[in-house]
């Protein structure tokens, strides 16, 4: 008998457990939102402004105080965020207060296409609509770049990482898959670098040319400099 009496308040007290917890889950699922909260964890400007991005979270609601918390779906708020074509990547979760938060993370354009239609490319050779908010400071591409979004990619891969690059260049015009030619900030000359092949030795290249040639004062002597080659720079002289 005592036996019996053991299981049976062994039982009792998982039942209570059980109500217990699945009380509290009802209780707190029927609650409505405190709050919303949305977060961009770039360091970007905003492509995308709060308006749209709570449009996008919760759809024809302009009081969230009065959606029950029971009726969200933030899988679907996370997939109508992350189709939108400024965002890379959002989580949408629930603070155990009912507060509904957003994390935002925004594409980063690292070029601006200029052809019979314009739009940025971003850091993954993605097409990106351009932002009514803020337009980026990335250089102009021209040319052929449609179809050569490739080595497009690479090539600002490596001027993005370095800085003395990424201060220079302003411009890309892309003749053909093998003829890529970069326009400088400051001096006026192109600089051919043919095809996006063996670019850590071009750009070592030049560099040492555009050192040599600064301290000599004779950089605005050329209309182009020629990376094609190997082991040398070839520069041609203003007429």
């Amino acid at each position: 008998m005592k036996i019996r009496w053991e299981h049976i308040k062994i039982l009792f007290s998982l039942s209570l457990v059980i109500f217990l917890f699945s009380f509290s889950s009802k209780r707190n699922s029927s609650k409505n939102i405190t709050g919303k909260e949305i977060v961009f964890l770039d360091n970007l400007p905003r492509f995308i402004g709060l308006d749209a991005v709570n449009k996008l979270l919760i759809q024809n609601e302009s009081d969230t105080s009065s959606i029950a918390k029971e009726t969200l779906d933030l899988n679907e708020m996370e997939k109508r965020l992350s189709e939108n074509p400024m965002i890379a990547q959002a989580e949408v979760f629930m603070t155990i207060d009912g507060v509904l938060k957003a994390h935002i993370r925004q594409r980063k354009p690292v070029a601006r296409i200029a052809s019979s239609a314009t739009f940025y490319i971003d850091d993954t050779g993605t097409e990106m609509p351009l932002s009514g908010l803020y337009s980026a400071r990335v250089p102009l591409v021209t040319g052929e770049a449609e179809g050569n979004f490739e080595p497009l990619s690479r090539l600002l891969a490596t001027i993005e990482k370095d800085p003395v690059l990424r201060q220079q260049i302003i411009g890309i015009h892309i003749e053909s898959e093998q003829d890529f030619y970069l326009l400088p900030r400051v001096y006026n000359y192109k600089i051919a670098i043919g095809e996006v092949e063996n670019l850590d030795q071009k750009f070592k290249n030049y560099k040492a040319f555009y050192q040599k040639t600064i301290k000599d004062s004779t950089i605005t002597n050329y209309s182009q400099i020629n990376l094609k080659f190997d082991k040398q720079v070839v520069a041609t002289k203003k007429q």
